[in-house]
């Protein structure tokens, strides 16, 4: 049975659809609010903007334009029973609320630590259009949500999940996966920043500091971070391989260098510019002469690399599925099975002490990465906390800033939440290393 079919036999049960809270309007929050509003049994019941106005536009190019905009939680929640939408300008709002789902969309990883962490403890589902947020605190807030007895998750759309998709196809009919990964848009410069980048970003109808993070790289190091640690697979090197190439050479462009390709090993997350884009693909091996013969019977090559591709990812016009998964499946579309991966964080500029990072998309930094392990013998600061770090030494351009280089600002949620994570993983070590 579809989703859709299981989403109105629900709806029939309870006498009401799924409710959304969502915290962000902009561009991915604009999309999810209309193409949830098309789906029978599901629909965005609150939003949370810093900008109300952007709430209230979104809930009018979903058909609605009764959204109620402030009044006290209970009033809120009131309107949300009597199937009314309501706007605010807190996110924290939200877990408060009757709400099934809550979906960030901020972009944020402060924002998205802080929803994650009290919507889990106030029995919340979470959905994630915030990246950026899982490669930081992701292992964290899925293992909170396994022990609460809720959900944790990546939304379906971004390039991470629909490569696990392709991940778990592969592997479920069993092939060896070499490497998973993405085609990036644009071509990469690690110095973009968002005025060397306002003309474009214009005439697409994009904010400048996101189309930034594309540009310099973080967007593309921060998906495939996550798909590491979501499908279990590993960093070969620092900032991957990143090569041009077409669909047609995936196979032979992706595999070991020991077969001709450029891969230091196998098991791996890598991207490539170029046509690829905006698809996700995995290379899977097969050796055995019968799977080879069929392979090349069914035109899929001579082996024994084979690429199996999807030419396409459809960001907020799909992350409802993620939802209804969750609600009716209860599992995530894809959360952090193991920590393996990191996104070190890189001077985007010669940076002076005293000074302030601004964060992703920004001036100062991008993001680079890497394997957890080198992040962590390196004393290596995530991307994700460098918001507001304070540069504690001159450093040049192109360096690769440890805890000697910047101070991170430990009074945030992502912050502390980092510190537990860390903690985990190391008495995890500990205890492996006793076993």
């Amino acid at each position: 049975m579809s989703y859709v079919d299981r989403l109105r036999a629900r709806e029939r049960e309870l006498g009401r659809p799924v409710r959304v809270g969502l915290v962000g309007a902009g561009q991915m929050g604009l999309g999810f609010v209309v193409q949830a509003s098309r789906i029978a049994g599901m629909e965005v019941a609150a939003i949370a903007d810093i900008a109300p106005e952007r709430g209230r536009q979104a809930f009018a190019q979903a058909g609605r334009d009764d959204a109620v905009t402030g009044g006290s939680r209970a009033e809120l929640a009131r309107a949300i029973e009597s199937g009314t939408p309501v706007v605010t300008d807190d996110a924290q709002t939200l877990t408060g609320l009757p709400l099934d789902v809550l979906v960030d969309a901020s972009g944020v990883p402060e924002v998205g630590a802080q929803l994650a962490f009290a919507g889990l403890l106030a029995g919340k589902d979470i959905a994630m259009l915030n990246v950026e947020c899982d490669v930081t605190v992701g292992l964290l807030l899925a293992r909170l949500a396994n022990g609460l007895g809720r959900v944790y998750t990546v939304c379906r759309g971004d390039e991470p999940v629909e490569c696990k998709a392709l991940v778990d196809y592969v592997r479920d009919i069993g092939f060896e996966v070499v490497c998973a990964g993405k085609g990036k848009n644009n071509p990469l410069n690690p110095a973009a920043t968002p005025d060397s980048v306002a003309d474009e970003a214009v005439a697409k109808g994009m904010n400048p500091h996101m189309l930034a993070s594309f540009v310099d790289g973080s967007k593309t190091m921060i998906e495939l971070a996550a798909l590491a640690n979501g499908a279990n697979l590993r960093v070969a090197a620092r900032g991957m391989t990143g090569p041009h190439c077409t669909v047609e050479a995936l196979a032979e462009t992706f595999r070991p260098a020991t077969d001709g390709g450029v891969l230091p090993d196998a098991g791996v997350v890598d991207y490539c510019t170029g046509p690829v884009a905006p698809g996700v693909f995995v290379i899977g091996r097969s050796d055995h002469p019968a799977i080879v013969e069929e392979m090349a019977y069914l035109g899929m090559g001579k082996g024994p690399y084979y690429s199996f591709y999807r030419p396409y990812h459809l960001a907020s016009v799909e992350a409802p599925l993620t939802v209804a998964q969750a609600v009716l499946d209860r599992t995530p579309s894809l959360a952090p099975q193991a920590w393996n991966a990191e996104v070190l964080t890189v001077a985007k500029r010669d940076l002076r002490q005293g000074e302030s990072i601004d964060g992703i998309g920004g001036e100062t930094v991008y993001g680079l990465t890497d394997s957890a392990a080198n992040a962590r013998t390196g004393g290596h600061v995530p991307l994700g906390l460098a918001a507001g770090a304070r540069v504690l030494r001159d450093v040049s351009a192109g360096t690769v800033l440890t805890t000697a280089d910047v101070a991170v600002d430990e009074t945030t949620t992502i912050a502390t939440l980092r510190r537990l994570q860390d903690r985990l993983l190391e008495g995890e070590e500990v205890l492996g290393a006793w076993i």
